[in-house]
């Protein structure tokens, strides 16, 4: 029962990250995103994950992993979708005569 109630907390804190995740995919724009919050939010998930394994915590160890890749694939795609785009206009790149 205790692992159980442990499981459901760690699916539910895991997929509150998909709305995040998905908004970012569609928008394809990571301005509203804190990459700092997600590095310290990330460095914190790894030490739950390094405490689970310690303790042999199977609800903590699955939580955290899931929520660790979903915590870097946010901050890899706020990454990504932060820099500016770089758009090729015909004849803008062309000398002028």
């Amino acid at each position: 029962m205790i692992d159980l109630i442990g499981l459901l907390a760690g699916a539910l804190t895991t997929i509150a990250f998909v709305p995040q995740l998905l908004k970012l995919y569609v928008t394809k724009s990571g301005k509203d995103v804190s990459a700092r919050m997600f590095l310290i939010f990330s460095t914190g998930v790894i030490l739950w994950l390094i405490y689970g394994i310690l303790i042999r915590s199977a609800p903590i160890i699955i939580a955290n992993s899931l929520t660790l890749l979903m915590s870097l694939v946010i901050l890899v795609l706020k990454l990504r979708y932060a820099r500016p785009q770089q758009r090729v206009n015909p004849g803008t790149d062309l000398p002028r005569a």
